[in-house]
């Protein structure tokens, strides 16, 4: 029988993508671009979200 999983909850910020790296348009002495990694501070890198928390508030 098939396992029944919970769909990944994907961060609405990055969409799942929550590593990119981006070329600053330099360039290292042997050519290559210099590029920066930078993750999502949403999800912290992690492409899902977490689960939404209830929280009761008033009496």
């Amino acid at each position: 029988m098939p396992q029944h999983t919970l769909p990944a909850r994907i961060c609405r910020d990055c969409d799942g993508f929550a590593a990119v790296a981006i070329t600053t348009g330099a360039r290292h002495r042997d050519g290559t671009r210099v590029t920066l990694r930078v993750t999502c501070p949403a999800c912290k890198g992690s492409g899902t979200a977490s689960a939404a928390r209830l929280v009761r508030v008033g009496r």
